[in-house]
């Protein structure tokens, strides 16, 4: 038994430690995203919420997977040119090449820190890093919607020198800010903590080329308590003010640098871009 949780084997798709403060009658993003990504480790409340997003986009399992692959192009990129710092926002379960296994096969020494707010999510991960030696990689349950709390975090500030050059991943997170909770400020305070030379990478849900399933997956996740703000390129260019994109700029996620042909059938209702902290 873990000070942190229970065993519960009875649970549909779940064998492993359950923390005891989660509400599973509630869908949370991660759950539904590990759902999408042909995970386990979720309730019926996010196979619920599952439904009725495909039922406004049947391909969201495809979008799903061309945003982890872009995750792991854009932390190969970044280990490529040098980074060796990983500020990961919004993580979600793990899955197959996590962050820090991208990035220490191309740098060893790279450092990560992983940040999320579900309670499994900090179950897993606990599990993760006992039973295999990640070198510098910590997992800190917190919320992006607190950046300053997040960025005071003293475990974060033992495995991050913020002297040198940070990679922030926002992957999948903003759509779920809506406008009131300020997305441009959380990406302006992550920038102003990290120096000149830093790199920010997002992806973000858009209506622009498919306004009604954009439309459809914004409603479907708030019907599900569930925030969700598709935002179109101008929108998603504002909040990356602060950064210089790299090429090929804000495009689709298949369209980021890919390994090979981008597929006709690509997904088109989420950006993808990374960019360097402007001087």
């Amino acid at each position: 038994m873990s000070e942190n949780g229970r065993r519960q084997d009875g649970i549909e798709g779940v064998g492993h430690w359950l923390p005891t403060t989660i509400d599973t009658s509630v869908a949370h993003i991660a759950r539904v995203y590990d759902f999408f990504l042909g995970g386990k480790d979720n309730f019926p409340a996010d196979r619920e919420a599952a439904a009725r997003i495909l039922k406004g986009n049947p391909g969201m399992r495809d979008t799903c997977r061309e945003q982890r692959e872009y995750l792991r192009r854009a932390v190969r990129f970044l280990a490529e040119s040098g980074i060796r710092q990983f500020i990961d926002i919004g993580t979600g379960l793990p899955t197959q090449e996590n962050t820090h296994e991208v990035a220490q096969k191309v740098a060893p020494d790279s450092r990560v820190a992983y940040i999320d707010n579900d309670p499994i999510v900090l179950a897993h991960a606990r599990v993760l890093m006992a039973d295999q030696d990640h070198g510098r990689t910590v997992f800190i349950h917190a919320d992006a919607r607190e950046p300053g709390k997040l960025l005071a975090d003293p475990t974060l500030a033992d495995v991050i020198d913020f002297t040198r050059p940070v990679a922030i991943l926002l992957i999948g997170i903003l759509h779920f800010m809506p406008d009131n909770e300020n997305p441009a400020e959380l990406i302006s305070t992550l920038l102003d903590a990290v120096p000149e030379g830093s790199y920010l990478a997002i992806s973000h849900g858009t209506p622009d080329f498919a306004p009604e399933i954009g439309d459809a997956v914004q409603a479907a996740y708030q019907a599900s308590s569930m925030p969700c703000r598709v935002r179109t390129s101008e929108e998603v260019m504002a909040l990356l003010r602060g950064v210089e994109l790299v090429e090929p700029g804000l495009v689709l996620l298949a369209e980021w640098r890919p390994d090979g042909p981008v597929p006709e059938d690509r997904q088109e209702i989420t950006y993808a871009a990374v960019g360097r902290k402007r001087s």
